[in-house]
C-alpha cells in the first residue's frame, strides 16, 4: 500500500493552486484580459523594474486561457511525479519554483510582452531530468527517460520558433534553470559530486543576476 508520503502531493498541491487561481480570475473578469491577469500577477516589466519584483515568481501560477492551463496541467501531472519521486518532496518544490523564477527572468531580459504560465517551471523540471540522465548514464532506465523527455523539449522549442505568442525565453531560462539546480539541489538516493554542485550553484547565481540586470536595463 502507498503512503501519503510516497505520493506525489506536492505535484497535486501545485495543480490544485493553478486551478484554484484560474477558477478566481475567471470569475473577476477572465483570464485572457491583459488589465486581470497584471492585476493577478503576470510578468510586466516596467512594474518589475518599478520595484514589484514579486511579479518573478506568481506569472508560474497565472494561465492565459482554458487551452494554456489545460496543457501544462496535464503536462505537469504527467512528468511532475517522476521528478518528485527522484528529488523528493521539498527538493522538487525548491526545483520547481527556482526554475519558475529563472524562466521569468529570463523573459524579463529579452521580452517586453505580459507573460504567464507554468511551462518556465515545467521545462525546469525536463532540465532536471537532463541532470539526472547525465550524471546517472549508467542507469539504463533513467537514460530511457531522459531521452523521451530531451525529444519532447526539443519538440516544443522547435514550435515555440514558429508559433506567435509563446515566451521561448522563458523556456529557455526555466530548461537552464532546471539543469543546473538539479546538480544544485542534489538527489537524495546518490550523491552528486561537490565540484558539480559548486560550479553549478556559482553559475545559477551570475546568470539570475546578469538576466535580472539586462531586465533592468532594457528599454525594448
Amino acid at each position: 500500500m502507498k503512503t501519503i508520503k510516497n505520493q506525489p502531493f506536492v505535484t497535486y498541491g501545485l495543480l490544485g493552486i493553478m486551478i484554484i487561481v484560474f477558477i478566481i480570475m475567471t470569475i473577476n473578469g477572465g483570464t485572457t484580459d491583459s488589465y486581470n491577469l497584471v492585476l493577478f500577477g503576470a510578468k510586466y516589466n516596467p512594474l518589475i523594474r518599478a520595484g514589484e519584483y514579486w511579479r518573478l515568481f506568481t506569472p508560474m501560477f497565472i494561465h492565459i486561457g482554458f487551452t494554456h492551463i489545460l496543457m501544462n496541467s496535464i503536462t505537469l501531472y504527467f512528468i511532475g511525479p517522476w521528478v518528485e519521486r527522484f528529488f523528493g518532496h521539498w527538493r522538487y518544490l525548491l526545483l520547481f519554483l527556482l526554475s519558475g523564477v529563472m524562466g521569468n527572468l529570463a523573459s524579463f531580459a529579452f521580452s517586453p510582452n505580459i507573460s504567464a504560465g507554468a511551462s518556465t517551471a515545467i521545462f525546469g523540471l525536463f532540465g532536471a531530468f537532463m541532470m539526472l540522465g547525465e550524471s546517472f548514464s549508467e542507469n539504463q532506465a533513467i537514460r530511457a527517460l531522459a531521452r523521451n523527455f530531451l525529444l519532447f523539449v526539443v519538440l516544443n522549442i522547435g514550435t515555440d520558433l514558429f508559433v506567435s505568442g509563446i515566451d521561448i525565453y522563458g523556456h529557455l531560462g526555466g530548461l537552464v534553470g532546471g539543469f543546473l539546480l538539479g546538480y544544485v539541489l542534489g538527489v537524495p538516493s546518490a550523491k552528486v559530486s561537490t565540484p558539480k554542485r559548486i560550479i553549478a550553484a556559482i553559475t545559477v547565481i551570475i546568470v539570475a543576476l546578469a538576466l535580472f540586470r539586462m531586465g533592468m536595463t532594457n528599454q525594448f
